[in-house]
């Protein structure tokens, strides 16, 4: 990899895969420039989706900045991807025995702690970004994390109200995803909020001005999808100098983790690598791809991403260690330097 001094990375990251991505990208940057030596340094700007954000038993829950915090902060449930380590669930319990709902979304009492705080913070005055730079003076997971806005945006699943899939009504995500484990068939997705929201404070400029941006293996349509639909931050994205290169979540023709496969076929889109970079699009034809990561399995496609316009390389994708992740991150740095360098 070619040595930056003072490079700046900024990445758009959903939950589990973002996070996890995130991790690997630090350990390889901590290698490449340990305190800075030589005059070099790496500073990483996430951007993370807030459209899976819910209101639950009073308080407000933001899982995939929670989860990115909690993964690169070392506060993580490993085995699960999200939620806290060393987790217990009496709160969970006692709500369950005063017949509160919804039971199908469980909180953790360490978890509640932190969605306590920052309800309490909102309810104070404060915005969402104001409130997660503090949650994260405890975490400090290594990165500037910012929510994509600080406005209410949710997202809303249609459904079929029926058996005869003629009726349709509205689930939040998260009641499709976690109690109905997105087996019921999605005919689309619908962003609560959006028309007004904004991307928040420093979002624009960690884009405009970034040397590198990053798309990692998080839900394309749900995750990442969601932050570039938010006003202003899509058309950021195809205006940066800064090359785009994204890592794909789908291997094998099969999500690695989750149910993006379902968030896929709602919107049209097959579940392969090719699909998913076509779908984000190349940049000189108004899309927001200038290179393409795939797994090794998936090496048939790189002629037909070059078709496209989209520089793309087979690597090892499967995030099964901090090792592994870092030398994809790695491979996905390269890239976009080979790129800049054009």
């Amino acid at each position: 990899m070619i040595e930056r001094p003072s490079l700046r990375i900024t990445a758009l990251a959903g939950g589990i895969g973002g996070a996890r991505f995130l991790r690997g990208l630090l350990a390889h940057l901590t290698e490449r420039y340990p305190d800075g030596s030589e005059g070099s340094s790496a500073e990483v700007t996430v951007i993370g989706n807030t459209g899976d954000d819910i209101w639950m038993h009073g308080v407000k829950v933001c899982p995939d900045l929670d989860t990115v915090m909690y993964t690169l902060g070392g506060g993580i449930n490993e085995d699960q991807g999200w939620g806290r380590s060393d987790e217990t669930f009496t709160a969970k319990a006692e709500l369950q025995a005063y017949g509160a709902e919804p039971s199908w979304f469980g909180l953790g009492d360490r978890d509640i702690a932190t969605h306590l705080l920052r309800t309490h913070l909102l309810t104070s005055g404060a915005t969402l970004s104001e409130v997660t730079a503090r949650l994260c003076e405890r975490w400090q997971p290594g990165v500037r994390l910012l929510p994509m806005s600080d406005q209410r945006v949710e997202t809303h699943v249609i459904v079929s109200e029926g058996p005869d899939d003629t009726r349709h009504t509205a689930l939040h995500f998260q009641e499709w995803w976690v109690r109905h484990r997105a087996s019921i068939r999605a005919h689309g997705f619908v962003q609560r909020g959006l028309d007004d929201a904004r991307p928040a404070p420093g979002v624009i400029d960690a884009i405009s001005t970034a040397d590198v941006v990053l798309l990692p293996p998080s839900n394309p349509v749900v995750s990442i999808g969601t932050i570039l639909a938010v006003p202003g931050i899509g058309e950021a994205l195809r205006a940066t100098s800064a090359p785009v290169v994204g890592v794909s979540p789908i291997i094998g023709g099969a999500p690695v983790r989750g149910m993006a496969d379902a968030c896929l076929s709602a919107i049209g889109v097959a579940t392969n690598a090719t699909a998913v970079a076509e779908h984000y699009g190349c940049r000189r034809d108004g899309g927001f791809l200038d290179g393409w990561l795939v797994d090794t399995t998936d090496h048939s496609a790189l002629a037909t991403l070059a078709s496209l316009g989209i520089a793309s390389r087979a690597v090892p994708l499967l995030m099964v260690d901090v090792e592994a992740t870092a030398a994809m991150a790695d491979q996905a740095l390269s890239l976009a330097f080979e790129l800049a360098d054009r």
